[in-house]
């Protein structure tokens, strides 16, 4: 069964999240990053690593196939229901980087708060039709151990 067919399978979103921060957070450990949690469930970030003695706060989320083809996006905005509707709230000044799981591809980006649009991040994992290279957010410089090699070297 495919990573894909096992999200499918969980129906609610929380599963779906929870899910997703543990593989997140697993593949940090694997890198040999140290991860905190934080003890509260209500911090704008569900993690904080620690790179070569700076920590970074991260929120984790899944990124799922964008509009067009060879493309994934992940919103940059925080959903919650109120008695009176829905709350939209940014991350800016919150958190450092977002962690997104490309869920079908099964690979991890880490994109800066800096370079998050203001609602959604679509990353190009394969050529647009109409060869479109302009503005394009190339999942090659999102992987997540090309980030963290940047962050290694600073």
């Amino acid at each position: 069964m495919s990573r894909r067919e096992q999200y499918e399978r969980l129906g609610e979103p929380q599963k779906r999240g929870q899910t997703t921060e543990a593989i997140v957070t697993a593949e940090l450990l694997a890198r040999d990053v140290s991860v905190l949690e934080p003890a509260y469930d209500n911090e704008p970030y569900d993690l904080v690593i620690e790179v070569d003695g700076e920590f970074h706060r991260v929120q984790v989320k899944t990124a799922y196939d964008g509009k067009r083809d060879g493309t994934v996006e992940f919103r940059t905005r925080s959903v919650r229901t109120k008695s009176e509707g829905y709350e939209r709230e940014g991350y800016e000044g919150k958190i450092d980087y977002f962690a997104a799981l490309n869920v079908g591809e099964e690979d991890i980006y880490l994109v800066s708060i800096e370079e998050a649009g203001a609602t959604t991040v679509t990353i190009r994992y394969e050529p647009a039709a109409n060869n479109n290279r302009a503005n394009v957010n190339w999942y090659a410089e999102f992987r997540l151990d090309t980030v963290l090699g940047r962050l290694r070297s600073r």
